[in-house]
């Protein structure tokens, strides 16, 4: 006879297949320490065999009080903190809290800087998912050349960040009403340079990967996410499109320029890793395309609205501001006092939201299966633990 296996503490109860083999159910812990869980974050796993019955995300390793750090300075002084939410997405980290600000205080922000926020995003959405695309391919524990690309790639974007910035990955580049510093010729044509090159990038990842056999294996018909669901979940970003839902926030909210772009918003049809890694790779096409009209239509004149940051106030409110950044909606919801800085400051991190749905995928498939299904959520833990 078979015994179940009985966890009161934890809440549930789990009984081998009556056809299987006599086995005991085994508890592993993945991590917090693990090469394949992206960061400081654990999964308890109860397996039957190799088979997931049961995966808790175990979160909170790496709390860093962000959102009450920022209740305790100054509306400016959040900015770098932004920065180190999703580290790898710093300048979409600071246009979404700007924007917050902006429309809570009704701040203007010049053409100009509406250009260059945009072509800051789809930079920062063609290194984070060409990356995504390397992490995925080591995750199914194939070779690393794909990551290695990726990353070549992603050194000519963060040499464009750190030339207008000065820094190449922490930029804190966004100010309310605009950017820190203007773009010059200079910049621009080593942009335009870039842009020019990444198909032939995108390309040749596509015909290293893609197609190839073993990807297809470790990936279709894995981890499906399934329409209803992802909405349910309130899972938004390539996730929620994968699995075949049109929603994408620069269509629906029409913000900064987006609205007078030509793009479209790339969709899968099953929902799994697969369609997950494909949507990535279709939305990096898409990013090319809006950083050719971005860079070719950047008007003259002044890239920020002179709000004058020293002693800084935003009137009486609160507000919701979010962008499609490359994980997903992040947004921020802002209340003010009427005060130098905010009464109470939240974020909608969508790295935390899309980790959430994280059980459901992997139940009923592999150990193995587990880690590569982790790897098509891209998440990073400073935006999972705020």
């Amino acid at each position: 006879m078979i015994q179940p296996l009985t966890m009161p503490e934890q809440g549930y109860t789990l009984t081998p297949k009556e056809d299987a083999i006599e086995t005991q159910m085994l508890e592993v812990s993945m991590g917090p320490h693990h090469p394949s869980t992206h960061g400081v974050f654990r999964m308890d796993v109860v397996l039957d065999g190799e088979e997931v019955r049961r995966l808790k995300p175990v979160l909170g390793y790496l709390h860093r009080n962000h959102e009450q750090l920022a209740e305790k300075m100054n509306w400016l002084g959040s900015i770098p903190f932004t920065d180190r939410l999703d580290y790898f997405c710093s300048m979409t980290n600071n246009w979404a809290y700007c924007l917050a600000v902006e429309q809570l205080a009704g701040i203007k922000v010049p053409e100009r800087a509406e250009y260059i926020r945009v072509i800051m995003a789809e930079l920062t959405r063609l290194q984070n998912h060409s990356c995504q695309a390397g992490f995925l391919l080591s995750d199914t524990g194939a070779w690393g050349t794909p990551l290695l690309y990726a990353f070549r790639e992603r050194e000519k974007i963060l040499d464009l960040f750190e030339a207008a910035s000065g820094a190449r990955m922490m930029c804190n580049y966004m100010r309310f009403g605009g950017v820190r510093a203007d773009v010059d010729d200079d910049w621009l044509a080593a942009a335009r340079k870039v842009v020019e090159n990444y198909p032939c990038f995108i390309d040749e990842l596509e015909a290293l990967i893609t197609g190839n056999e073993i990807l297809l294996a470790r990936t279709q018909k894995i981890g499906i996410l399934p329409r209803e669901l992802a909405i349910n979940a309130s899972i938004t970003g390539p996730m929620l499109r994968a699995s075949g839902v049109d929603y994408d926030i620069r269509k629906v909210d029409r913000y900064g320029i987006y609205g007078r772009l030509d793009f479209r918003v790339p969709l899968g049809e099953v929902g799994d890793v697969y369609d997950r890694y494909y949507v990535r790779i279709l939305e990096m096409r898409e990013s090319v395309k809006i950083l050719q009209q971005a860079l070719r239509d950047i008007p003259e004149g002044p890239s920020d609205a002179g709000v004058k940051m020293r002693n800084f106030k935003v009137p009486v409110g609160d507000g919701y501001g979010r962008i499609e950044g490359p994980k997903g909606e992040l947004g921020f919801y802002l209340v003010s006092d009427g005060s130098t800085r905010p009464y109470r400051y939240h974020v909608r991190a969508p790295s935390f939201i899309n980790l959430t749905i994280l059980e459901d995928m992997c139940v009923g498939h592999k150990l193995a299966d587990a880690m590569v299904i982790l790897g098509s959520v891209d998440i990073v833990l400073g935006e999972v633990d705020r």
